[in-house]
């Protein structure tokens, strides 16, 4: 049985909603966990929602890493946070996942310098899965403002095994944000990313994929950098929520449309359904030691329980075993290709 660390004291709504959260996960998946975070204030929280913490582990912390703390607090005066203790039992093997909803570059900067990088790779990365069907992974969306076209290989190769071992696609198509589908588009980076992934024989690459073509099926995986990619994570979630605004407008206008509403009020459901966030749980950091999701700052119970349920099909898989075989293969024909251009100009 899998054994889940929870930092329950960061994010918007905790401790409550993530207690709950935690509990519900309890109910619904079939592991163990450990709540990092201030004890009487999680036993507090957990006697007003009427749920019993008695099968959890608690380890004690007093302090939090606020979202307005540096990143690299984590390591220096936070380095006693909810934060820190549960990425630092994390990586001495005392828990199989890791899952908060704090302070995102602290939580990132955590995962690299404490639970630390897999063998070969660059860079980690946070890959969001876009709210969509079937969903799209998009890496990276946050972490990495300023990329190279070595770093947009590995998300590649990294996004690619995530959606084969995750979801079973066995083939994952993988494509470059661009503002074009032509192969001509783009900035320096984009147009060397698609020559190395046009030439790596283990990708399945499909290409550049305009904004407009990624609801439709375009891809499985789309790499970019962090900073595109958390732009365009955050305005799908806003025109998300913006379309259903709209639609229940539409709905709520005059008695004809509101009897209009309630017989397609099922399928309306269905299209919020998958324009909603909380049904993903969370974002895996994918290229460190040890599985760590981070769940959304505003996270509720619903969406807390999920970013859980998303740790637990992460220690499950082989994910970060099938991580460092593909880097270890890209390394070696990286080298294989500078020994060969050293030769050819000798």
């Amino acid at each position: 049985m899998k054994k889940i660390i929870v930092d329950v004291m960061s994010g918007d709504k905790a401790p409550r909603s993530l207690v709950k959260g935690v509990y519900r996960a309890s109910q619904d998946f079939d592991a163990e966990y450990i709540l990092v975070g201030d004890k009487e204030r999680i036993e507090a929280v957990a006697k007003e929602l009427n749920i019993s913490v008695e099968g959890f582990d608690i380890v004690h912390t007093a302090s939090v890493i606020t979202m307005e703390d540096e990143p690299l607090s984590i390591t220096k005066e936070k380095s006693d946070s909810s934060m820190a203790v549960g990425l630092k039992l994390l990586a001495e093997g005392k828990g199989d996942a890791f899952v908060s909803a704090g302070n995102t570059g602290a939580l990132f900067a955590g995962a690299t310098l404490i639970v630390k990088k897999l063998k070969g790779v660059k860079r980690p990365a946070i890959a969001a899965l876009l709210p969509m069907e079937p969903p799209v992974l998009l890496l990276d969306s946050g972490a990495n403002i300023s990329v190279t076209p070595d770093d947009l290989e590995q998300f590649a190769l990294m996004g690619e095994a995530y959606m084969r071992d995750i979801y079973g696609i066995k083939s994952p198509r993988v494509g470059i944000l661009n503002n074009g589908a032509e192969e001509c588009k783009g900035t320096p980076l984009q147009l060397e990313t698609y020559k190395r992934l046009s030439a790596n024989k283990n990708i399945n690459f499909v290409g550049n994929v305009e904004g407009n073509k990624v609801t439709q099926d375009a891809c499985d995986v789309l790499v970019t950098d962090g900073f595109t990619g958390n732009i365009m994570l955050k305005t799908m979630e806003g025109m998300g929520k913006f379309a259903l605004k709209t639609i229940k407008g539409i709905f709520t206008t005059n008695a004809r449309t509101t009897l209009a509403g309630a017989l397609v009020k099922p399928y309306v459901q269905n299209v919020k359904k998958n324009f909603d966030s909380t049904e993903l749980g969370g974002a895996p950091f994918l290229g460190v030691t040890r599985p760590v999701i981070k769940a959304h700052g505003s996270s509720g119970s619903k969406a807390f329980k999920n970013a859980i349920g998303q740790a637990i099909a992460y220690s499950e898989s082989d994910l970060s075993e099938d991580i460092c075989i593909a880097m270890e293969e890209l390394n070696a024909r990286r080298r294989a290709e500078k020994e060969a251009a050293k030769e050819k100009k000798d």
